[in-house]
């Protein structure tokens, strides 16, 4: 199997290479000290409107990925960076699924999909990419996503800036859980 390509967004140059004090944003980073790219990001002292941050609790947090597989791919994580399941506390546990839940139903309402795909990739070999900050996919899907451009061209396409989608989904956001939720929070 080739490798994906990627269709040209320049407007999203500006996240990617995007530094200050949090190093910028990019693979993982288990090996220089700096922490994760999302510990990076949370320590840069960056607006969550830059850094695509759109919703924070007391103990976990929702940031759009930076490279989704489809528009409104969000991820949900601990701010506390552990890589296995059975290293968050029961705390932190019952915040992430509660989170994941406000994401699904985030989701559905910014964007209607026909499914959603929400899971986790625990460790390099499983194919995480940031695995040492666990972090859960929350991924809308419709029949056909995975059009000719990805069949023939190895390219996926993404029509919509990552700004537009974290408006949409901080809108969608359940509204119990924004006015509870710990905006000050940051690891």
């Amino acid at each position: 199997m080739t490798e994906m390509e990627r269709l040209w967004n320049g407007w999203r140059n500006a996240y990617v290479v995007s530094s200050g004090a949090a190093g910028g944003v990019g693979a993982d980073d288990a090996t220089s000290g700096r922490g994760s790219v999302f510990t990076r990001i949370l320590q840069s002292g960056r607006a969550d409107e830059e850094t695509y941050i759109v919703h924070r609790g007391r103990e976990t947090f929702a940031i759009l990925n930076a490279f989704p597989y489809a528009v409104g791919h969000v991820l949900v994580l601990p701010y506390r960076e552990v890589s296995e399941l059975e290293l968050l506390t029961p705390s932190e546990t019952a915040e992430l699924w509660s989170t994941v839940t406000s994401a699904v139903q985030a989701v559905k309402i910014a964007y209607r999909p026909e499914g959603l795909n929400v899971g986790i990739n625990l460790g390099k070999p499983a194919g995480g990419s940031v695995s040492q900050h666990l972090h859960v996919h929350v991924l809308p899907r419709w029949g056909g996503d995975v059009n000719f451009m990805e069949a023939i061209a190895n390219t996926r396409t993404l029509p919509e800036p990552l700004i537009d989608t974290a408006a949409k989904i901080r809108a969608a956001w359940p509204a119990a859980e924004s006015a509870g939720g710990d905006t000050s929070a940051i690891a």
